[in-house]
């Protein structure tokens, strides 16, 4: 390939290659591989954002709605810093998919929730999720991630499995990744047991993709995860030049 002429993009930015911006929560406890706030999860580069003030508490079980402005700043500064795509790291942050997309200019995929209707439409079955927290997963984060109330959801939450409460909700400071592995486990089979029609399972938790190849050994479906939607959008940001023989 010959030489090309390059350009910058705006003044504002200094560094290029990273594809994927990321909005992690206000949050401390081990990120590991697989985890959405891991870098090494990713075979491309990413950049990360903490939002200030975004607590597992208020975006979770408050469900703050003076969240989205500091969301939209977050967003913004990572589009000025050049990425591709922002995702977030927490599923809950569905309940601003909307305001945020609207306040940029490249595509937004706060939450695994938006695979929802593509789920439905290539099992055409019901969809089972597996949440960190069932009791706080409303009709609202659904909606704004454009499900369709008529497709069968069947939930199931880790907020009652001690190692994942602890850890994740409750933040104290290790995490015993044998342990979590054990109770996804046996959450997901429990959920295709009561609800044998599922034709997949996704995780709506940044913390459960490292289980994702656990969970598809118990359950035999196909699994959905953020990593499943980060990766199916980086690559439609940034197409790949094929090469082969004929």
């Amino acid at each position: 390939m010959g030489a090309k002429m390059f350009q910058i993009r705006r003044k504002s930015q200094s560094w290029y290659g990273e594809s994927i911006g990321i909005l992690i929560l206000d949050a401390a406890y081990p990120c590991i591989p697989g985890n959405v706030g891991n870098a090494s999860t990713y075979p491309f580069p990413v950049r990360y954002h903490q939002v200030e003030g975004a607590s597992i508490d208020r975006l979770l079980n408050q469900a703050d709605p003076a969240l989205v402005a500091p969301f939209i700043e977050g967003a913004r500064k990572l589009q000025a810093e050049g990425v591709k795509a922002i995702t977030g790291a927490c599923g809950f942050m569905a309940l601003f998919q909307r305001e945020v997309a609207a306040a940029v200019e490249i595509p937004v995929l706060l939450s695994p929730l938006l695979q929802i209707p593509f789920i439905a439409h290539i099992t055409g079955r019901p969809v089972g999720v597996i949440t960190a927290n069932a009791s706080r997963l409303t009709p609202a984060h659904f909606a704004a991630c454009g499900a369709d109330p008529k497709v069968a959801l069947h939930i199931a939450g880790m907020e009652d499995q001690p190692e994942f409460r602890s850890a994740i909700l409750e933040e104290k400071g290790t995490l015993d990744s044998a342990r979590i592995e054990e109770e996804i486990m046996t959450v997901a089979a429990g959920l295709v047991q009561r609800h044998p029609r599922i034709g997949a399972i996704l995780l709506e938790c940044s913390d459960l993709p490292p289980y994702a190849q656990a969970i598809q050994a118990v359950t035999g479906r196909p699994v959905f995860d953020f990593n499943s939607m980060i990766r199916h959008v980086e690559r439609a940001c940034v197409a790949c030049r094929y090469q082969g023989a004929m």
